[in-house]
């Protein structure tokens, strides 16, 4: 049986990539439609900004988010005036810490499935009449669905094993950022709490092959409505 404490570290895990993945979703579309469909000046280097985050250690990406996000970051303090939300030590900032390491994992998966998408479908509807906004969709995000779903696998996946930025920008605070990785890291540092960090892992492969088995089900579905053979 899982103590209130091993509940409240794989609800939390939950919570913050479920958040996480609400928002990558959007963000993910809009910067793989613009990296690929469009042509501007500082293009390459905002590819290489999406991407950064792949290469870099999460220890300096959750430095960097305490320097700008934090309470009294850059931008942090600017949005805490505002609105009274502060990142730092919170589950936000958890959430944001994995928004920030899985974007290049959906951006990369849905550029692919936009980049595959024939042109000269789009091309047809504008030739009749329709507007971009209504050929990216009725058109462009129908095709590209398959690359949702499997950027969002991958970025629900990593969200629930952040571990390097979330304990560097949110610290790891039982009950508001302590999550999986993190609760796991305690066990194992604690003498006699084996078995503990042993449940945590299977519960974090359990969700982990649920989501697996799960996208590849609605991928193949959505494969059969549009007609794709696989």
């Amino acid at each position: 049986m899982l103590t209130d404490y091993e509940i409240q570290a794989v609800q939390l895990s939950l919570k913050v990539a479920a958040v996480a993945i609400v928002w990558l979703i959007p963000i993910g579309i809009f910067f793989a439609w613009l990296l690929s469909k469009k042509e501007f000046p500082g293009k390459s280097v905002l590819d290489s900004l999406i991407h950064l985050p792949l290469v870099l250690p999460p220890v300096v990406i959750g430095y960097l988010l305490l320097l700008s996000m934090g309470k009294q970051g850059v931008i942090g303090k600017w949005v805490y005036e505002l609105t009274g939300i502060t990142f730092s030590f919170s589950w936000r900032g958890a959430a944001l810490a994995c928004i920030i390491v899985s974007l290049p994992l959906m951006v990369r998966s849905i550029r692919l499935s936009m980049d595959s998408v024939d042109q000269k479908l789009e091309q047809a509807a504008r030739t009749l009449g329709a507007s971009q906004l209504k050929v990216f969709f009725t058109i462009t995000l129908p095709l590209v669905i398959p690359g949702v779903i499997s950027g969002t696998m991958l970025s629900f996946a990593r969200s629930l094993g952040e571990f390097g930025a979330t304990i560097s920008f949110v610290s790891n605070i039982p009950g508001e950022t302590q999550t999986i990785p993190l609760a796991m890291y305690n066990f194992l540092e604690t003498p006699g709490a084996e078995d503990a960090a042993m449940r945590l892992c299977i519960i974090s492969i359990v969700i982990s092959l649920a989501s697996l088995y799960f996208a590849e089900g609605l991928n193949r579905w959505m494969s059969k409505r549009l007609g794709v053979t696989k």
